[in-house]
């Protein structure tokens, strides 16, 4: 009978354990991750999980409503980041004269959001961020638009299109159609859902906040054009003759599209897209957006310029911008359609013992591992080598050394490759270099 002090072993939803075999897809796609922005030269940088609660709020829009917060044991608002985007706003604000500017910087950690949990969406989650603080340039913005097309083809991820806008040419579009500036907010928001809620759902939604029906007519038809990004900023600048936002926005997306190219970036992975806005109000610039076509499981990325963000702590701005690949989805993607195998597991040798030979077994161990191979010297000498064996090849070790007295007797070892099933004996002089070239196989 359970006694009545024993718990129940759970996990609060919309958070998970991640097993082995999960970890160490993780950790790969990670490490692609992280070798695509250092090739670039953006730095490491972390930050605390808990911010005070003001560093957090009045930044990120509905985003904010989903925000872990509450009082801790001193009595001090904080809440869990929600993003990693505001804590990089605070540290270039906090230790501006410590970094160069600009400043590259890349972000891997999680973050928490108190979502509804569905397929590819937790409330606690991780996001890997390439910023650049410190340069108004479009080369910056270029630039993190190259990392994150590189990221996704290094996964396997080659069916995607990166939506590329511009927060103040919707604003101008949207005065020009007859939107009040103060409801600018209101434009970015309803805009940005045209693909879930349909062009109904997004005229319902902005005539309900004070939009006019027909200027909110008029914002749908400017934004729902599509085609050839010269011609439409073209026909764009024609619209907006006379307002000088727009025409700045414009020249900005022609740079852009005229940069990414030199980037290095596939002519067909890149497209002009008015409809997108991203929800965050910290945007002020060109948003990106990643979409994966093939398999369909939409957004894996986001970006965009946050030129007011760091200057709501410093009280002078310093233009910056920005990408945050969405891991969870990717990983889940690439799992599903195994893009990038993974081992099951990280040791690459098992090293099968008996009692008799233990101490040269975690002899032989050690050498393997001088050699640089990942070797799992067996913890149950006294079971048999068949049941060892069967232990080893059950966690997906591709090779298993046998350390037995007979062969050691005679300065040999047996090696097994648990693929094939082959067994043979080598010299033990041989043995490191035989093992790493099966391994290597």
């Amino acid at each position: 009978m359970p006694s009545g002090n024993e718990r129940k072993a759970r996990v609060l939803k919309g958070f998970r354990d991640y097993l082995p075999e999960q970890m160490i897809l993780r950790q790969r796609i990670i490490a692609i991750f992280r070798d695509i922005f250092e090739r670039h030269g953006f730095e490491p940088l972390d930050t605390p999980a808990l911010e005070y609660l003001d560093v957090l709020t009045g930044k990120a829009g509905e985003n904010e409503k989903l925000m872990y917060r509450f009082a801790d044991a001193g009595g001090r608002d904080v809440g869990l980041r929600y993003d990693l985007t505001v804590p990089l706003a605070r540290v270039v604000a906090m230790h501006g004269n410590d970094l160069v500017l600009p400043f590259k910087r890349y972000h891997i950690a999680p973050v928490w959001r108190a979502e509804n949990p569905q397929r590819g969406r937790f409330r606690e989650f991780w996001q890997c961020d390439a910023d650049i603080a410190g340069t108004a340039s479009m080369l910056a913005d270029a630039e993190v638009v190259a990392i994150m097309a590189e990221a996704l083809l290094a996964v396997g991820l080659s069916n995607f299109t990166i939506n590329i806008s511009h927060r103040q040419l919707l604003a101008a579009l949207g005065r020009a159609a007859g939107v009040p500036e103060d409801l600018a907010g209101v434009l970015y928001r309803s805009v940005d859902k045209l693909a879930k809620i349909g062009p109904d759902g997004v005229l319902r939604e902005m005539t309900e906040a004070g939009v006019e029906p027909e200027a909110a007519r008029r914002v749908l038809d400017m934004v729902g054009v599509s085609g050839d990004p010269d011609s439409l900023l073209a026909d764009l600048a024609d619209r907006l003759t006379g307002s000088p936002e727009g025409e700045a926005a414009i020249a900005e997306l022609r740079e852009l599209f005229r940069l990414l190219p030199a980037f290095g970036v596939p002519a067909g992975c890149y497209a002009l897209d008015l409809t997108l806005a991203r929800g965050l109000d910290y945007y002020t610039g060109p948003v990106f957006e990643a979409t994966v076509t093939e398999p369909k499981v939409g957004s894996v990325g986001g970006a965009g310029r946050y030129n007011d963000l760091v200057g709501a702590f410093l009280g002078r701005p310093i233009p910056a911008t920005g990408m945050s690949l969405g891991l969870e989805r990717i990983i889940d993607v690439v799992r599903e359609h195994n893009l990038l195998p993974a081992p099951p597991t990280v040791a690459q040798v098992a090293v099968v013992i008996l009692p008799t030979t233990v101490a040269e077994g975690a002899r032989i161990a050690d050498e393997l591992r001088e050699a640089g191979l990942r070797v799992d010297l067996s913890l149950q000498p006294q079971k048999s080598i068949g049941d060892q064996l069967k232990h080893a090849d059950r966690k997906g070790t591709p090779v298993a050394v046998i350390v037995g007295e007979a062969e050691l007797a005679e300065g040999r070892v047996a090696v097994k490759n648990l693929r094939s099933g082959e067994q043979r004996s080598y010299d033990r002089v041989e043995l490191a270099p035989t093992v790493a070239a099966i391994v290597a196989e």
